[in-house]
């Protein structure tokens, strides 16, 4: 279903039921992966996800249409994340912790699978700050405009672009510290 066979659901309590689940289906699992990489834990990241769909399910009363659903939905998962993020800021990885804890850490997840240049990879991810973090999944692993993170994170184009580049730049000489 497109965005606006659903809308035109979701505004039908008849279907609005209907239209929730195909969002469910349709966003699950990339949201989850949007969390994960922010939180790391894939216990955490389910827990978020759970709870982006219960907030979206309580407000779809105010969702009008005015922005996709998948804008509207990540805006959600998004404000989830940081807010469990900022109440969690003693548990989450520092760019302070002792080497090797992060890829402990990764490692030790029983849903983390890949070899050493993706361990790497991941691990470099999650010493970026919240921000940098943030932006550099959306548009590297989601694949997602500028224009659309703008909405989501209601900052502009340019800062975004600034931010990614700042991430690529810190992942880049992460990796090539650790060769």
């Amino acid at each position: 279903m497109n965005d606006n066979e659903i809308v035109a659901l979701l505004a039908d309590k008849a279907t609005r039921e209907a239209a929730f689940s195909s969002i469910i289906k349709q966003y699950s699992q990339p949201l989850y992966w949007h969390i994960r990489r922010m939180v790391l834990s894939h216990d955490d990241a389910n827990d978020l996800l759970q709870n982006t769909f219960l907030k979206a399910w309580s407000n779809i009363d105010k969702f009008r249409g005015e922005s996709q659903i998948s804008t509207w939905i990540h805006r959600i998962a998004v404000n989830e994340t940081l807010t469990f993020l900022g109440k969690n800021k003693g548990e989450i990885v520092s760019i302070d912790t002792p080497e090797g804890e992060i890829a402990n850490r990764l490692e030790s997840d029983t849903y983390f699978c890949g070899d050493r240049a993706d361990a790497l990879f991941n691990e470099a991810i999650s010493r970026l700050p919240e921000k940098q973090r943030l932006v550099f999944t959306m548009k590297y692993f989601r694949e997602m405009k500028y224009e659309e993170i703008s909405q989501i994170l209601d900052t502009s184009v340019g800062a975004l672009k600034a931010s990614y580049h700042l991430a690529v730049k810190k992942i880049e000489k992460y990796l090539e510290e650790q060769d």
